[in-house]
């Protein structure tokens, strides 16, 4: 499925139709250049859930955010992870196969760990304020 975004308002409402299809368990991997939308997206799928968006916040410098709301949201920026180590110790594979909803950006640093079912998510730069959103389907 591809979606083009003309704003950050038009990505958050993709994501909160996009978590109507989610459920406990599901890993969502996100894609995409710095900037690209990863974290408006993920709002999007946390007020699909009950969560306000504006508590999401990218978790650059913490690796994990926890939102409760219908569906707990573990939402992971794995950018400043070295090594996958460094996922395990912060039990990631307990988040992976538990009972919330997991979102991963930049899924490629842990990519050993992520489930085979995992939803695959690519947001792109298409101008100044457009953004393309491919969704693959799952394995």
């Amino acid at each position: 499925m591809k979606f083009k975004s003309s704003s950050v308002k038009e990505t958050i409402e993709f994501g909160r139709k996009f978590a109507e299809e989610l459920k406990a368990g599901d890993v969502v991997c996100l894609e995409g250049d710095l900037g690209a939308g990863k974290t408006h997206f993920v709002k999007g799928i946390a007020s699909g859930f009950g969560i306000d968006q504006e508590k999401v916040n990218s978790p650059t410098f913490t690796l994990i955010n926890e939102y409760y709301g219908e569906i707990p949201i573990f939402h992971f920026d794995c950018y400043r992870l070295k090594t996958i180590q460094e996922a395990l110790e912060i039990g990631i594979e307990e988040y992976l196969y538990g009972e919330g909803v997991s979102v991963i950006e930049w899924p490629s640093k842990i990519k050993e760990l992520i489930p085979e079912n995992a939803i695959q998510i690519e947001i792109k730069h298409t101008g100044t304020s457009e953004r393309s959103i491919l969704i693959s389907d799952r394995s």
